[in-house]
C-alpha cells in the first residue's frame, strides 16, 4: 500500500507524520511537494498545520485563529470521538474518550453559525475537545469533507502511535486509514 505526506512551505511535523505512517504501515511513505498532490478524492489528512492549509486552500470550512488565551498549548489534552463512520476513525467508537496532544498556537477553530449547524446537521465533525482547550468554537478539534475524504484536525494523533510515547489513542486513526485505502 502507497501513502505519502504532503511537504508544503512553512508546514511542520511531517517526517513525524512520516515515521507514523511507517511505523503502523511498515513502509515509508512518499514526501510529496504540495504542487504535486491534486484532489483527485484520494484521503487526505491534515493535521496542526495542515489543518490551516486545508482550510486556506478551502478544501474544509472555516479558519483556524489564535488560540484564544493567546498562548501556545503544548499537552495531552482529551477528546471525543464525534463521528466513527470515516475512514479515519473507524477504529474508534462513536463517543469514545482519547488523549491526544496538541501543540499549536493558532488552533482555536472559527466558522459562521450556518457553517456550525451545517457540520453538526451532516455529522461532519470527528473530534471535539472534552472541555476548554483553545477557544475554538463547539470545542471542534477535527472535521471531515462533504465526500468524507479529507481530515482536518488540531491535535497531533501522529504522537501517539508508540506505546514508548506514553499512549497509543492515535495509532487506530492511522490504521484504520490505512486498511479503508488498503
Amino acid at each position: 500500500m502507497k501513502t505519502a505526506v504532503i511537504v508544503f512551505p512553512g508546514s511542520n511535523c511531517d517526517r513525524d507524520m512520516a515515521v507514523a505512517l511507517e511505523a503502523v504501515g511498515g513502509r515509508a511513505p512518499a514526501m510529496v511537494w504540495h504542487r504535486e498532490a491534486a484532489g483527485r478524492g484520494v484521503a487526505v489528512l491534515g493535521i496542526c498545520n495542515g489543518f490551516q492549509i486545508l482550510t486556506e486552500a478551502g478544501l474544509l470550512p472555516g479558519a483556524l485563529m489564535r488560540n484564544a488565551n493567546l498562548h501556545f498549548i503544548c499537552r495531552d489534552v482529551p477528546l471525543k470521538v464525534e463521528n466513527s463512520q470515516t475512514a479515519f476513525t473507524s477504529r474508534y467508537e462513536a463517543g469514545e474518550d482519547i488523549i491526544i496532544p496538541v501543540g499549536h498556537h493558532d488552533g482555536n477553530y472559527q466558522a459562521d453559525p450556518e457553517t456550525l449547524d451545517r457540520l453538526e446537521g451532516e455529522g461532519r465533525i470527528a473530534f471535539r475537545y472534552s472541555g476548554e482547550c483553545n477557544g475554538s468554537a463547539r470545542d471542534i478539534a477535527g472535521i471531515v469533507s462533504e465526500a468524507g475524504n479529507v481530515l482536518g484536525m488540531m491535535p497531533h494523533p501522529e504522537r501517539m502511535v508508540e506505546p514508548a510515547h506514553g499512549r497509543t489513542d492515535g495509532r487506530r486513526l492511522f490504521e484504520g486509514l490505512l486498511e479503508a485505502i488498503g
